[in-house]
């Protein structure tokens, strides 16, 4: 067995130290289970700092590169900290066995998946095909063991699946945008997400969670194969599309994914001319999980409000429009840059002086009517879908067309000039500013059946 696999083995098998808390919740004493629950990762964790010694064979078997040099196995050390504070978590404060137990099974087993993998075939895309199958397996798998073990928890697969999805996901799009030894890092974010989850008690049926995993996967690896998107690009689209046709609806996926798509497209469209004006994407236009989440994460946030709408005291219609608003600023900005940047003579926003090709906040007429078509294009999907009349799309149009502006403004101000911040956070605030456009017109056109 080579060494990548041996060492994820072993760390699968540290992990497996999580059902104590499920064998002792409710047993004994809840305190006891707390301190019996940390304690054996806490151990593992002064063992590895404290007393494995560099020749050992158990350094050699959970060693990563990094800790050759330290001499110490700080990877394991901070995994089993990582796993310990989940455990106090569970255990204390009320985050559900399940989810702790399925977080640190689905790491651990999806890293084998992904070393066994590597084995067998370089291709990137196959082997975190191969990590996100086998954290998905072992999250179910473990909810269903810790159901088992503890007669305090039931189990209901409709969560389970939602829960071991959106984990596996999630840990396969933070590991491709970190390191390996930041691992205790995506553990305790996965934890933290998916407690969030689980206790939003969403009412899931076990066809819709399937069904939407599918599509995403489909549309997600359709995005790589047209090069339109990387890895990690590719990852961060079909985790947000997930969990927007899970806490949304299929007409809410619809919205976004002609984002995706025709944003996607139209960077690769008329590229070669792109490159020689000094105007194309990196990565021969494969959009990166930066990108995509700049575009992306205010859409994301108004599907979570609309699944917390009776909490936050807002109707679920404004969420929508401020996720379509933010999809139609992100669609026209893309459309206009992408667009526009193909023909001469833009002019400066803020004055309208002539300025050079590609110059932030540089704007041409058919780069306004592009990405004015891309807001209506938006506006017309979710009118069809959720039957809105003229006066609701045209909300979303004017959400787009204000976000695309603000694009404009912020890209000729604080993002050329001051250097403020950066062309993703330019693209932030910009669909920011068309889900509080469309937001807030929503509130004053009322209410809208969705």
């Amino acid at each position: 067995m080579v060494p990548t696999v041996r060492r994820a083995g072993a760390f699968a098998v540290v992990g497996t130290l999580s059902f104590v808390a499920p064998v002792l919740a409710g047993r004994i004493d809840a305190r006891v289970a707390m301190v019996a629950a940390t304690l054996p990762f806490v151990l593992v964790a002064l063992l590895a700092l404290r007393a494995i010694d560099q020749d050992s064979a158990l350094f050699e078997l959970f060693a990563r590169p990094g800790d050759y040099e330290e001499g110490r196995l700080y990877g394991l050390a901070g995994f089993s900290l990582a796993a310990a504070g989940l455990a106090l978590l569970a255990l204390r404060f009320g985050m559900p066995v399940a989810v702790y137990v399925a977080t640190v099974l689905l790491l651990v087993v999806g890293v084998l998946a992904e070393a066994g993998t590597r084995e067998v075939t370089a291709d990137a895309f196959v082997a975190t095909s191969a990590f996100a199958a086998g954290a998905f397996g072992a999250g179910v798998l473990g909810q269903l063991a810790v159901a088992m073990l503890d007669a305090s928890t039931s189990f209901d697969p409709p969560t389970a699946l939602f829960l071991a999805a959106t984990g596996a996901l999630l840990a396969a799009l933070l590991r491709s945008m970190l390191f390996e030894r930041d691992d205790p890092l995506v553990m305790l974010t996965v934890g933290l997400v998916l407690w969030l989850f689980a206790d939003l008690s969403l009412a899931l049926d076990p066809t819709q969670v399937l069904v939407g995993l599918a599509i995403t996967v489909v549309l997600g690896y359709v995005s790589y194969a047209l090069e339109t998107a990387s890895i990690t690009g590719m990852l961060a689209g079909v985790f947000l599309a997930f969990l927007t046709v899970i806490l949304g609806s299929y007409g809410w996926l619809a919205v976004l994914v002609s984002f995706f798509g025709i944003g996607g497209l139209s960077t690769k469209f008329r590229y070669e001319e792109k490159r020689e004006r000094g105007l194309a994407e990196g990565d021969d236009g494969a959009r990166g999980s930066g990108n995509v989440l700049a575009n992306s994460a205010v859409a994301l946030a108004a599907v979570l409000g609309a699944a917390m709408s009776s909490m936050v005291g807002l109707p679920e219609y404004v969420f929508f429009f401020a996720f379509s608003g933010a999809v139609a600023a992100a669609m026209g900005d893309t459309l206009s840059s992408e667009i526009g940047g193909l023909y001469d003579d833009p002019r400066l926003i803020t004055t309208l002086e002539p300025v050079r090709p590609g110059t932030d906040g540089g704007v041409t007429w058919q780069g306004v009517a592009a990405g004015l078509a891309g807001a209506c294009v938006v506006a017309g999907i979710a009118a069809a879908f959720f039957g809105l009349g003229p006066i609701p799309a045209l909300v979303i149009v004017i959400a787009g067309f204000a976000g695309m502006t603000v694009d404009s403004i912020l890209g000729a101000t604080v993002e050329s000039d001051a250097g403020v911040i950066d062309n993703q956070g330019v693209n932030f605030l910009a669909t920011l500013a068309g889900a509080l456009v469309s937001g807030g017109l929503a509130l004053a056109v009322g209410p809208v059946v969705l």
